[in-house]
């Protein structure tokens, strides 16, 4: 079996494996202050709940992680609760897919992770948007290749900086208005975020494939789900893509 754990800025979602299947996923706050041991108590207890104990023999562990004290922790635990060393996505890791960045080192693992997975399910071209503290948009050729991106701010920390700056307006529910033109500020905020976001992401999209050509466009990340039905370019949402990717690189390092 294998552990696949993916650290963002705001979420960590750990997903076990039973060779290619998902069995069981839980999403948790990312904290930098977890010790090892509090993570290794937090994996236990999932895992428990599921009648999978922590000592069990061949479980493997792949960790992609764009926070460094937490990807030194898992480290640590996978180490001393696991008995054995994890696949770590970072430079030097074999993932299978030339990375054609300036400096390949800039790539946050979990838009390797993203390229990696959304190839092996659509082939190439295809354009990868994950909606996370960030949204990125990142493109892999037809060949297989890495090609870049780009990134803006994601959609709380918008809204964040909405509510922070402007004093009349309060959160809002993110839900689908009733109409783009909103007849109050909450259906306002609602539709300037969700509409805008869609159109900012198919806009983007179109420039990619400008350059790409006809492309598979594919989204993942918390709050996919909310915009992929509103986008015009958006085929497919993968709320897992970035642990299906993380499966493959760890394979591919056995």
């Amino acid at each position: 079996m294998l552990l696949a754990i993916d650290v963002g800025n705001t979420q960590t979602v750990i997903g076990l494996y039973d060779e290619a299947k998902l069995e069981h996923h839980w999403r948790i706050a990312t904290n930098a202050e977890r010790t090892s041991d509090e993570h290794a108590l937090l994996v236990s207890q999932f895992l428990h709940l599921r009648g999978v104990e922590l000592s069990r023999s061949g479980m493997g562990v792949a960790i992609s992680s764009v926070v460094p004290r937490v990807t030194a922790a898992l480290r640590e635990m996978t180490e001393s609760w696991f008995n054995t060393d994890p696949v770590v996505l970072e430079p030097g890791t074999r993932t299978g897919m030339p990375i054609l960045y300036d400096n390949p080192k800039e790539v946050g693992a979990d838009r390797i992770a993203n390229a990696v997975g959304a190839y092996d399910l659509y082939g190439g071209p295809v354009i990868v948007v994950d909606f996370g503290t960030a949204t990125t948009v990142d493109g892999i050729s037809a060949r297989g290749e890495y090609l870049g991106g780009a990134i803006f701010p994601g959609i709380e920390i918008s809204l964040d900086a909405l509510f922070e700056r402007a004093a009349g307006l309060r959160r809002v529910e993110l839900v689908e208005p009733r109409q783009v033109i909103g007849k109050n500020t909450v259906e306002s905020i609602q539709s300037g975020i969700l509409y805008g976001f869609a159109a900012q992401v198919d806009g983007l999209c179109t420039r990619f494939e400008a350059e790409l050509g006809e492309s598979a466009v594919v989204s993942t990340g918390g709050l996919g789900g909310l915009i992929t039905p509103l986008s015009t370019h958006i085929q497919a949402y993968e709320p897992w893509l970035t642990l299906h990717g993380l499966r493959i690189v760890w394979q591919r390092n056995q």
